[in-house]
């Protein structure tokens, strides 16, 4: 089995790294993504997912890239046994008639303060109406549905005016901050101010993560940039993986991923978490 310490806070599955749009913002480019990877098979993952002993407040987290892009995307879904949580990050751009057919509401519903099935909302892509006609329909479906938005600054009125037509339809819509590089300016608070500065030290420091990050190969990271980059790995989720709560040694300390190291909430929407902790070596 593979034990998830009591202080992680996030299993975050990558089934792929491929999208069906392309965001200027996307925070996956904030590294230099190598989408090219292996990718584990469906039976693979499966395998995987249901050696994981973890805790009916921690679920499974399955995103990319766009997760409903993996070929077995369905097989892994009704594949993972059901005494694990799943939790699903997606934009929505796919068949909803079909994910009706094959996903039950209640797999992807849980006790927790926010929907299992959380839907990113990106102006620059989406046509607006037919996003909340796809949420309103699962919503009414029984499916566990929210809206994720980014406040993001060139976007401000698409946001107030998402943030209106979704209390008016009883849709959660929710904004998260804006992280990275606009105009040179860089937004997000961060508990290591100057981690995403761009400008890599000269020292070296030590970083221990409270996330299960699972590459599309099955290799697993320290940290959104190294898995971004594919540097790093500290081994195989396929390959007797054993969950390790340590410090490893980085010098790549200025160029973290702000995902990593920004001032959040936890799963329990407390805010002051932050994915690692970091100190100079």
């Amino acid at each position: 089995m593979i034990i998830i310490p009591e202080s992680y806070n996030y299993i975050a599955a990558f089934l792929t790294l491929n999208c069906n749009f392309d965001c200027s913002y996307c925070i996956n480019k904030y590294s230099q993504l190598k989408k090219s990877r292996n990718l584990l098979t469906g039976k693979q993952w499966i395998s995987v997912f249901n050696t994981i002993e973890s805790r009916p407040d921690l679920p499974i987290t399955l995103q990319g890239g766009e997760p409903s892009l993996h070929l077995d995307f369905y097989e892994i879904i009704n594949g993972i046994d059901p005494v694990l949580n799943i939790d699903l990050l997606t934009n929505l751009n796919f068949n909803i008639y079909e994910f009706m057919r094959k996903i039950k509401p209640e797999r992807l519903k849980r006790d927790s303060p926010y929907a299992s099935i959380r839907v990113s909302y990106h102006p620059e892509q989406m046509y607006q109406p037919l996003l909340l006609a796809r949420v309103l329909m699962l919503q009414r479906e029984g499916y566990s549905i929210g809206i994720w938005g980014l406040d993001h600054p060139k976007y401000k009125n698409e946001n107030e005016l998402m943030i209106k037509v979704c209390k008016d339809d009883g849709i959660d819509f929710r904004l998260k901050e804006f992280l990275g590089w606009h105009n040179n300016k860089l937004y997000g608070k961060y508990k290591y101010e100057d981690a995403c500065n761009g400008v890599v030290s000269d020292k070296k420091y030590l970083c221990k993560t409270s996330e299960l990050l699972i590459a599309p190969d099955g290799n697993v990271f320290n940290c959104h940039t190294h898995l971004y980059e594919n540097i790093y790995d500290v081994g195989n989720i396929t390959k007797d993986f054993v969950v390790k709560e340590i410090y490893r040694c980085c010098d790549y300390y200025g160029s973290c991923n702000p995902c990593d190291v920004k001032i959040k909430t936890n799963r329990f929407q407390q805010y002051g978490h932050t994915s690692v902790d970091i100190k100079e070596l």
